[in-house]
């Protein structure tokens, strides 16, 4: 399998990222084997979705952020479950976590959102985990699209567990406005669920146009992820991005 590129920040300002996204499933399997996971991906961003919501919760995210070699950037329970974890190497400019609206019955959902700086370059960020239920799904799709309309930055990254396939509407919403960074350069394996049975591709990494996608897809062969790590970690496989982000005109 090709190695994607290490980070790096280009002479000219630009910026390459790597940027992981992983369900793990509140913590309640491995976490030595999600920790080892996360940590060999080298990212620079985690887009966490099911992250703890309960007792102790930030106490447990900072664990993992720190056993991985990073730090807690926004979300968590403040979230309703997506957080976003971030290496030294982030100078945050601002976060915001985002509750989306409650339908009776139904799980509450959020976004957990933050723009960085890496080098020259400047980027949103933004962490789902979109409903089961078909048509809010597709309702928080669009609110998706509006929030990273809304983040003022020319460059963003979205990603997550989208609870939908490729051909469903919501995946293929998110498709036609941003460029599904597995379909535009793929990398590793595709399926994201269940690491025992990899048969779907239900989380997947979104970016918009300008974003150069290098290469984006499940880091089944990549040195120090093994696959029993994989199983033991959470029920999702994790998805991996490496993306060169322009630099930012200065005003």
């Amino acid at each position: 399998m090709v190695t994607l590129p290490n980070s790096r920040t280009e002479d000219d300002g630009s910026a390459v990222v790597r940027v992981l996204s992983y369900n793990i499933r509140s913590m309640r399997d491995d976490t030595d084997a999600l920790a080892r996971v996360i940590a060999a991906c080298a990212p620079d961003l985690v887009l966490v979705q099911e992250a703890p919501r309960f007792f102790r919760w930030r106490k447990k995210l900072a664990r993992l952020a720190r056993a991985a070699d990073l730090v807690m950037l926004s979300g968590g329970a403040t979230a309703s479950g997506p957080a976003l974890l971030c290496s030294l190497r982030a100078t945050v400019e601002r976060t915001e976590d985002v509750l989306l609206p409650l339908t009776p019955g139904l799980h509450r959902r959020g976004f957990a959102t933050a723009v960085v700086r890496f080098g020259g370059a400047r980027l949103g960020v933004l962490s789902c985990h979109l409903s089961l239920q078909t048509d809010e799904r597709y309702a928080q799709g669009g609110m998706l699209l509006d929030r990273l309309a809304g983040m003022g930055v020319e460059h963003a990254v979205a990603g997550g567990d989208l609870n939908d396939r490729p051909k469903g509407r919501t995946f293929r919403r998110l498709a036609t406005e941003l460029r599904d960074c597995w379909a535009t350069a793929p990398w590793g394996g595709e399926n994201t669920s269940t690491p025992g049975d990899p048969h779907q591709r239900i989380d997947a990494i979104f970016a918009t146009a300008g974003v150069e996608v290098i290469g984006c897809g499940v880091p089944l062969e990549l040195d120090g992820v093994s696959e029993a790590d994989l199983r033991a970690a959470t029920d999702h496989l994790p998805v991996l991005a490496a993306l060169r982000i322009p630099a930012a005109e200065r005003p």
